[in-house]
């Protein structure tokens, strides 16, 4: 079985840069404890790392997964975005009309309030023929 052998400064390069994908969107338990990078074997120098072919798969779909991830919050952001810029449009749209029809409402209640006054002094006028 072949191995993958980094050396430590490519290890280090990796980490160094800065990562697109939060850590907690990457589950550890998705990947089988035999995918963890282990030493070399017979190799004495410190720092390179040996990847079984597995283990590099097992990383490989690891980092697949979270790029698809990374990609499908970008696209629903965007969406969302978009979303919030045309209700943003509608509402300033409506704005007038809303103000237009609040007025009328207030207009309304005015004269049904007018007519209610008119109403009970009319009743008033009859319960005193009445007597």
């Amino acid at each position: 079985m072949s191995q993958f052998t980094w050396d430590s400064e490519s290890v280090a390069e990796a980490q160094a840069e800065p990562q697109a994908v939060p850590q907690e969107a990457v589950s550890q338990e998705a990947v089988p404890q035999e995918a963890e990078p282990r030493l070399a074997e017979g190799s004495a120098q410190p720092g390179n790392v040996a990847l079984s072919p597995d283990d590099f798969s097992a990383l490989e779909e690891r980092i697949l997964r979270a790029v698809d991830l990374v990609k499908r919050g970008r696209v629903a952001h965007a969406a969302a975005e978009e979303r919030a810029a045309q209700a943003e449009i509608r509402v300033r749209e409506q704005a007038p009309l809303v103000g237009h029809l609040q007025k009328e409402v207030n207009a309304l209640r005015a004269e049904r309030e007018q007519m209610r006054n008119r109403v009970e002094r009319l009743l008033e006028q009859l319960d005193a023929l009445e007597l």
